[in-house]
């Protein structure tokens, strides 16, 4: 059987995600940092738990050695994990702690884990990496400075890691989330917000997680090989419409 890990596997589009790959076959194994009664929840669906910090390159050593032993191998990583919620606030409001503790986060649980995944794909001689983006790295405004810059960064990376890989048989893909429905964004996603969300996206309606966890599903498997490096955009059709509602 096949092993999928999953950063932030433990809730919200993580959980969807891991059940999805699950239903295709996968043992998932769901990364987790505090919350280990949702995400052992969730692994009793899908496979197994582990508890890392994958911003801490110590805490990913221990989490794939881990998962090697168990298993032996690693076929898919999604890079899932939103291990910093910044403040959405402008520019003069928005402090460099705040900037330098999104954009580095979001770096470094992307960087540590692929880096160590990397390793163990390239010795079996393939893999697949579905890295979970946002439509925020493309629109400007709405405070979203520190989150655009840090997701646009991801997707910089995402394209460098494909670069780098796809002679070793690893297929690396972004798959670019526009607004979704979760336990993070119940405070945005809600009255007249997601009203005007909906009336800006071709199918009339925000997302739900497994719209998103079908598409990384589907980013995850065989079929889209000669893919490596592109971004999937699932966004209910949001940005086909930027210019304004569907008439």
């Amino acid at each position: 059987m096949t092993v999928a890990l999953i950063t932030g596997g433990g809730r919200g589009l993580g959980a969807a995600t891991a059940r999805e790959l699950a239903a295709r076959g996968h043992h998932v194994v769901v990364n987790y940092r505090q919350d280990a009664a949702r995400a052992k929840e969730v692994a009793a669906e899908v496979g197994s738990a582990v508890q890392a910090d994958v911003t801490d390159a110590g805490d990913v050593d221990r989490m794939v050695d881990r998962v090697l032993a168990e298993h032996g191998r690693i076929d898919v990583l999604v890079v899932n994990a939103n291990t910093v919620q910044p403040r959405f606030t402008s520019l003069a409001e928005l402090t460099w702690d705040e900037f330098n503790t999104k954009v580095t986060g979001e770096l470094a649980g992307a960087f540590h884990v692929t880096k160590r995944v990397v390793e163990v794909m390239r010795a079996n001689g393939k893999g697949r990496i579905v890295f979970v983006g946002s439509t925020a790295a493309d629109y400007v405004g709405g405070g979203r400075m520190a989150h655009g810059i840090a997701k646009n960064a991801l997707a910089a990376f995402a394209r460098h890691v494909a670069a780098e890989t796809a002679r070793d048989g690893i297929t690396v893909l972004t798959v670019v989330v526009g607004a979704v429905r979760t336990e993070a964004s119940a405070h945005v996603i809600t009255g007249a917000a997601e009203e005007k969300l909906a009336a800006n996206s071709v199918l009339g309606r925000v997302l739900e997680p497994a719209d998103v966890a079908a598409a990384i599903a589907a980013a995850a498997s065989d079929d889209l090989r000669t893919a490596t490096g592109s971004a999937i955009r699932v966004d209910a059709g949001w940005s086909v419409l930027v210019g304004g509602p569907l008439r």
